[in-house]
């Protein structure tokens, strides 16, 4: 029976048209009429639209921002987040000015990138925020994530070779096909972990999850689950670690992955 629903933003969510599909808002809806909790899962951070949609999802519940790094309570606060190592943070920063590559460096609620790129500012619309390259320094608060914004070759150049005490995760999004987004957050920290967080919290036995993705950044999550479900438009490792797949994003595939979950949740069969 599931009891919990953890979703990705990306590509699961919200497609090409940068909108999320009425289908999964009417389907979120019912879902919630049927007792089941729905979680944010997103390499998002925990401001912008990214916050809107998980108001929208669950306004007083808990989700998962930053890969797994951020872990919020939306109706008290309480965070379960995890700071990136400072001398990782000083690392990267000197890399972003040696090579050029942009760089994003992430609190709970604020980032921060000195680049001036296409990128830079095209990833700031995607995230609902008003672009502005400032230096790292001047972010407050502890840094959660680091993120790159690179080609696919490059992206996975940087995935390969030893990254001690680090996660690396990459992901994609519609609205930017030429881009990668490479994620870093400590060891140990996943959107994977972070949903046993969350399960825990609601004290939901992770065999009564559903999660539902379609990057690389998802497996984490997709592994440990009870019911792993791939969007059709998903990577093919991702599709592989499912045990359903759902339509494409562009045709409110959630939806159907939602409506499997209401089905569950009143008895009327297992998903997975």
């Amino acid at each position: 029976m599931i009891r919990l629903v953890g979703i990705d933003v990306d590509g699961t969510l919200i497609g090409s048209s940068g909108r999320v599909d009425p289908r999964v808002w009417r389907a979120a809806e019912r879902a919630r009429a049927a007792g089941i909790h729905l979680a944010l899962c997103s390499g998002r951070p925990a401001f912008g639209v990214a916050l809107d949609y998980a108001r929208k999802l669950e306004a007083d519940g808990w989700h998962i921002f930053q890969n797994g790094a951020s872990i919020l309570n939306l109706e008290n606060g309480q965070s379960h987040s995890v700071p990136l190592p400072p001398a990782c943070v000083k690392t990267l920063i000197a890399q972003a000015r040696e090579i050029g590559e942009v760089l994003e460096l992430y609190s709970d609620d604020k980032y921060v990138t000195e680049s001036t790129s296409a990128w830079a500012e095209a990833h700031a619309t995607i995230l609902g925020v008003p672009f502005e390259a400032r230096p790292f320094e001047s972010l407050e608060g502890p840094i959660v994530r680091a993120q790159w914004l690179l080609s696919g070759e490059k992206a996975a150049q940087a995935m390969t070779g030893p990254h001690p005490g680090l996660e690396m995760a990459q992901s994609s999004s519609p609205m930017m096909l030429d881009t990668r987004f490479v994620g870093i957050t400590r060891e140990g920290v996943s959107k994977g972990s972070a949903m046993r967080s969350v399960a825990a919290e609601y004290g939901v036995d992770l065999q009564d999850v559903m999660y539902v993705g379609d990057s690389g950044n998802d497996l984490s999550a997709l592994k440990i689950v009870g019911c792993p479900i791939a969007m059709a438009n998903a990577d093919a490792a991702v599709i592989e670690a499912a045990k359903h797949t759902v339509g494409h994003v562009d045709v409110g595939g959630l939806a159907e992955a939602l409506q499997l979950a209401i089905a569950s949740a009143s008895g009327r069969g297992p998903v997975c």
